[in-house]
């Protein structure tokens, strides 16, 4: 009868509403409650590099905000891939978090099979944290003082300027790929197995040039050994904001780097949200901002909206440097 199935149906909306409510609570609950024990932040990196440097100082704030001890855990190597499946296979209750940059989200799913696609399909992001401009440095040992004299150079030597980086398919590479073609010079890439050796090579001469993060730079900067050229995109961090831009030489040039927080993809969205509001106090903390811009970043206090803005930004402009240098690493 019509109206036995019509009182059937509304049962079952109401039993399913009910389990909907009590679900939405409990949910609720949950982000009220939260932390509950320590939060783990894992980092893709190894320990004493700009990702470590943030989520260290971080880590320190939101200890103190949250009465709860926050730990870093650096997972460093093959990608980033390991740190990316740890925090995707755990709990998603809020206490395992990954601060990953945009090598680990955007490129390498892009460059490799291997890169973490479907990890990163498994992870929920929760807040931008920080973004920070490349330098480009030459050796002060070249002839070279700005960005139009490296041009420059490299048309009239075509195929004797190199790039080093610490390897394919980084940003540093990339960055190198995208100069190339906007500048319409013959350039070559110097891949390393990490990024030491090639500073070294950088110091001595034996390759011309490298986009790197300005702070693993400045000491040997500030020793005379290199020479700052310019930066890729604008800054008020007082490390960078006075540099030249590239796109003032190279329209049209401009990339950051950049790391947010993610979560295991079944967080409760209260939780993402009550989690984005302490990571939004943390780094909005005075110290915190004057320390980190110190050393070249900037605190970028945001939303998961936000990380998918980055990530859609970034894809479209890798992807297509990537696909004219028909870049793969496997």
């Amino acid at each position: 009868m019509p109206w036995v199935s019509f009182v059937k149906t509304a049962l079952r909306w109401g039993a399913l509403g009910t389990a909907l409510a009590l679900c939405t609570l409990a949910s609720a609950q949950s982000a009220a409650a939260w932390p509950s024990k320590n939060i783990r932040i894992v980092v893709p990196y190894a320990a004493g590099g700009p990702a470590d440097l943030v989520a260290r100082e971080l880590a320190q704030v939101l200890t103190a905000d949250l009465k709860q001890s926050v730990v870093v855990e650096n997972m460093g190597g093959a990608m980033g891939v390991p740190a990316l499946g740890a925090v995707a296979r755990a709990e998603p209750d809020g206490h395992t978090l990954l601060m990953a940059a945009v090598g680990n989200v955007v490129l390498q799913p892009m460059l490799s099979k291997q890169g973490g696609a479907d990890l990163v399909a498994k992870l929920r992001p929760v807040s931008t944290v920080s973004t920070a401009p490349h330098v480009l440095v030459t050796s002060a040992k070249l002839p070279i003082r700005n960005v139009q004299e490296l041009v420059d150079y490299a048309r009239a030597n075509p195929g004797k300027v190199s790039f080093a980086s610490a390897g394919t398919g980084g940003t540093a590479h990339l960055a190198m790929e995208m100069f190339k073609s906007l500048s319409k010079t013959d350039v070559l890439h110097v891949p390393y197995k990490g990024s030491s050796a090639s500073v070294n090579d950088l110091v001595s001469g034996q390759v011309t040039a490298l986009f790197s993060s300005y702070p693993s730079l400045q000491g040997l900067v500030d020793k005379g050994l290199l020479r700052v050229l310019a930066a890729t995109a604008p800054s008020q961090s007082p490390a960078t904001k006075s540099l030249p831009l590239m796109s003032t030489t190279l329209p049209g040039y401009e990339y950051t780097t950049w790391y947010a927080m993610y979560a295991p993809l079944a967080t409760p969205t209260p939780l993402v949200q009550r989690i984005q509001q302490a990571l939004t106090q943390a780094l909005r903390q005075p110290g915190l901002v004057a320390k980190i811009e110190a050393a070249g970043t900037e605190l970028h206090p945001g939303t998961a909206q936000e990380v998918q803005a980055w990530t859609l930004r970034d894809t479209d402009k890798w992807s297509r440097v990537i696909r004219e240098a028909r870049i793969a690493i496997d």
